[in-house]
């Protein structure tokens, strides 16, 4: 009775193991990932007023603003729908992003023009003070209301390397006619970080890169498989960021989704990790353009551009070989775990090594995994279709 419980913990210690991770990978960032980002682009004038343009994206609009401009289906902000509310759109941001005069009072609001930007809205406003050589600030809680983790990056300065600025929740207020300029390192490091930051909280990325690495076990495959994804992403975030070649969210959003059910997929019927990496770079093509959404949201600095680029890139693979770094371990110990118990569950070990098929690594491990990576990114792609507005996307 004994060896025969034993074979059973053998058996579904591994699946209850890799579900618990996988779980507490998914449910994390399930709170995190929206990173309800937006935009301000402030040029103070010699003459005291200064222009504010405030971009953000259509569906954080109608949060805050209770307006209906963005659709679901399309992914779109639907100009018609724009127009008639923009009234009530630019009263909200003229309301949680203003100018104040040096004693603390409010600048005065003129007109403000407000338009589509594919699934953005944005927002132009010139602010009149009361008069030059006065230390301005610039106060912003946009979205704040809807959600405390909000934030918002601010560009000042209409030059070629504008002084750059993070404003959160608790801290809403910069001085922006003595703002310093960013340096070099100030940029390479915040985009470096932001980079890092956003695949640890892009949760699809995770299982897409969780699925394609199950079976390995040994670290040369992993690092083609991570060097081929680095490599294309690279090169559609880079022609993304540059306006060369722009695909709407709409589309690739979907593609993402659907290229994790591939990998997950796949397991079921492929072990040969050491061609995997094709698939790495295929699909690492498409998620380049969602890394792409992620740094448009974040803004790019004209002057520092390229630095700024290069620096989410780097961040994005210093994430990812984080990722492994962590995943590959457990799964090299759960193989050890496994071994240990194989003379119970397989008196011969050319019985284990005809039903693992040329890889040490049990399908107990890999399957339940891979079930459930799948299920996930197939909930992510009805979300992003045909049930996009019905069931939340996260």
């Amino acid at each position: 009775m004994f060896p025969y419980l034993a074979s059973l913990t053998a058996k579904w210690t591994a699946p209850l193991l890799i579900g618990a991770a996988i779980a507490a990978l998914w449910c994390s960032p399930l709170q995190a990932h929206q990173m309800n980002l937006s935009n301000a682009f402030i040029t103070p004038h010699p003459d005291g007023s200064v222009d504010v343009t405030v971009t953000m994206k259509g569906s954080d609009v109608d949060r805050a603003a209770g307006t209906h401009v963005f659709d679901a289906q399309t992914g779109l902000v639907q100009p018609n729908a724009l127009a008639a509310a923009a009234s009530q759109i630019a009263a909200y941001v003229t309301t949680h992003a203003v100018i104040l005069n040096q004693d603390g009072s409010l600048c005065q609001a003129g007109p403000s023009q407000t338009s589509p930007d594919q699934d953005g809205v944005v927002v132009r406003t010139r602010w009149t003070c009361n008069g030059a050589n006065q230390e301005l600030h610039y106060r912003s809680t946009i979205l704040t209301a809807v959600s405390p983790s909000a934030r918002q990056v601010v560009l000042i300065g209409g030059e070629k390397n504008p002084a750059q600025d993070l404003l959160d929740s608790e801290r809403t207020e910069i001085a922006i006619t003595h703002a310093p300029k960013a340096t070099l390192l100030e940029v390479i490091g915040r985009y470096l970080t932001a980079g890092i930051e956003h695949i640890f909280l892009g949760y699809d990325h995770i299982c897409f890169l969780l699925a394609i690495i199950l079976w390995a076990d040994r670290i040369w495959p992993v690092v083609k498989i991570v060097t081929a994804f680095t490599i294309a992403h690279s090169i559609t975030l880079s022609l993304a960021a540059l306006e060369i070649v722009r695909i709407p969210s709409s589309i690739t959003e979907p593609a993402i989704a659907a290229s994790i059910v591939y990998v997950a997929v796949e397991n079921f019927v492929s072990r040969k990790v050491q061609t995997r990496w094709r698939n790495a770079f295929v699909f690492g093509l498409i998620h380049g353009f969602g890394f792409a959404s992620a740094l448009e949201e974040f803004g790019l600095p004209r002057g520092a551009l390229v630095p700024a680029l290069a620096s989410f890139n780097v961040g994005v693979e210093i994430g990812q070989i984080g990722i492994v770094a962590i995943v590959l371990p457990v799964l090299l110990l759960l193989d050890r775990l496994f071994s240990l118990r194989l003379p119970i569950a397989f008196p011969q070990p050319a019985q284990a090594q005809a039903v693992y098929a040329g890889t040490l690594r049990p399908v107990q491990i890999v399957y339940p995994g891979s079930a459930l990576i799948a299920l996930f990114g197939t909930y992510w792609f009805l979300a992003r279709t045909v049930l996009e507005g019905v069931i939340p996307n996260f």
